[in-house]
């Protein structure tokens, strides 16, 4: 039996108990592997039991949970030659998708016993990595809102989310900010700043989607001074496949940039987990960081 670390999010609702640790290790069995699960309360939790499971010399750790969760196993993986082994058990499981990992439980299990191993970028903020993307302005904002909103009024979490979107587009702030490209300078004054690893499709019924993780480039994308109109304008335009004949909307690819503001802090999303952190931000790529498990 090959010996495994098993790491899920087990306060992420219903289902994630000792009887499902029970049961995974039953499927893991199946397959000939010893899984070592650990249900882990809160970030903190995660990101222990992962550096644990690595210094403790596994050779395949599984996360599972949603991209939160994901990256919180992850970041503790990056630079090792440790395999990560994905269980998507979130809402959107964004990294999972564009990985081509199945979202079922069972087909991911067998993934992880039988896939390959491929080498995949991660990008990084001030030293936290994203798998998926970084945001400032009206995203962070938003999450923030909605998780108080949980707290305090405990409304669901898409009830939550859509009262903070309706909050956020009233107050609709933006940000003055100067983004460093090598030799370089550009202000703009936006309501939002988005950074992806790698470069995600803008148009179409694919936007959103990641061809690949490999290419070893963020993308950055920010619109300049839109209104609440245009805001749905290029929405519109990214659905009908002329985002890239907007003026107004900036798409660079980069290996590493430096984003400037007035405010000495400020509140920066990465794979929906909001901190908060010194400026200026210093965004950089870190090309096959990450070994991860994807089917064959």
């Amino acid at each position: 039996m090959i010996p495994i670390a098993v790491i899920i999010n087990g306060s992420a609702g219903s289902g994630h108990d000792d009887e499902r640790a029970a049961e995974l290790r039953d499927k893991f069995a199946a397959h000939g592997m010893a899984a070592h699960v650990t249900l882990a309360r809160g970030g903190s939790e995660l990101i222990g039991a992962a550096r644990a499971a690595r210094e403790a010399g596994k050779q395949i750790v599984v996360a599972g949970g949603g991209d939160g969760t994901i990256n919180a196993v992850a970041s503790q993986l990056v630079g090792s030659d440790v395999a990560f082994g994905v269980l998507p058990m979130g809402t959107l499981n964004h990294f999972a998708k564009d990985l081509g990992i199945p979202l079922a439980l069972d087909e991911a299990i067998r993934n992880v016993a039988q896939g390959r191993r491929t080498k995949v970028d991660v990008g990084e903020v001030n030293g936290t990595i994203f798998l998926n993307n970084s945001s400032l302005g009206l995203y962070p904002d938003i999450v923030r809102d909605r998780e108080k909103q949980q707290r305090r009024l405990g409304r669901g979490k898409w009830l939550a989310a859509g009262w903070a979107t309706i909050t956020a587009l009233r107050r609709y702030p933006f940000l003055s900010l100067r983004l460093k490209v090598g030799d370089d300078e550009h202000a703009r004054r936006t309501p939002f700043v988005f950074i992806g690893n790698n470069e995600y499709t803008m148009q179409g019924l694919s936007v959103g989607e990641r061809q690949r993780l490999d290419g070893g480039k963020l993308s950055l994308y920010v619109a300049q001074r839109p209104g609440r109109l245009g805001l749905l304008r290029l929405g519109w335009s990214a659905l009908w496949g002329s985002l890239a004949q907007e003026r107004d909307f900036d798409v660079l690819t980069v290996e590493n940039m430096e984003i400037a503001t007035r405010h000495t802090r400020l509140r920066v999303a990465t794979d929906g987990e909001v901190t908060i952190m010194t400026t200026p931000l210093r965004y950089r790529i870190r090309p096959a960081a990450l070994t991860v498990v994807v089917p064959t």
